[in-house]
């Protein structure tokens, strides 16, 4: 089943690109932009989840949920990034 909604989100992205006058393969960097576009696309879920339970958005969430599956750096990665440019 996931193979045939695979197939179909294909098909899909395949005559939004038709509509758009893109060929496939699409340029880098299209086809980057699309691919980030997915990548967020993915987070409107859990966000809209939280929405519908009255949970307040907060930024800490964000980076504990989403934001390591947008950039796919771990969170602890980040923070340990963030220390080590601090401490120069």
């Amino acid at each position: 089943m996931v193979y045939l909604i695979s197939l179909g989100a294909g098909v899909l992205a395949g005559v939004l690109y038709g509509l758009i006058n893109v060929r496939s393969p699409a340029p880098p960097a299209i086809a980057l932009v699309g691919l980030l576009g997915m990548l967020v696309g993915e987070q409107v879920v859990p966000v809209a989840k939280r929405v519908i339970e009255g949970v307040p958005l907060t930024r800490a969430w964000f980076a504990g949920e989403c934001q390591s599956k947008i950039t796919g750096v771990a969170a602890d990665a980040n923070n340990e990034a963030a220390d080590a440019s601090r401490q120069g």
